[in-house]
């Protein structure tokens, strides 16, 4: 949300005033631009920082979000092969270390994503 067009409607309410008034169009067109250019200045950021505060930065996305999750696992996850559910979501996987398994039902962690494949550790 940009909130340009409500600046805009801003500076075009302030010169409609202008209007009512009895000011010339000239007076009325310089109004709008202040009035406008000063509403996207001044309280577009404000009311961007108020509302949005920007939390989007602070999201965390791709491997990153997965690297470090819960996952339970579905499908037997030897070294060979396995399948474990990440959030709503079936990931092929392996043991992070190579000499342990896991059966369905186990509650494991996402240490690594190498490729499609996580790389999965029990606690």
């Amino acid at each position: 949300m940009t909130f340009v067009l409500l600046m805009l409607g801003a500076g075009a309410f302030a010169a409609s005033l202008t209007g009512l008034v009895g000011l010339p169009g000239w007076v009325q067109g310089i109004v709008f631009i202040v009035v406008s250019t000063l509403s996207l200045v001044v309280v577009r950021p404000w009311m961007k920082h108020r509302w949005f505060k920007g939390d989007a930065d602070n999201v965390t996305m791709g491997l990153s979000a997965i690297e470090g999750a819960d996952a339970l696992v579905v499908e037997r996850v030897d070294s060979d092969n396995g399948l474990v559910k990440i959030g709503g979501e079936l990931w092929r996987a392996r043991p992070y270390d190579a000499t342990k398994s896991y059966v369905p039902g186990d509650r494991v962690r996402v240490v690594k994503v190498d490729g499609a494949t996580a790389l999965v550790w029990r606690d």
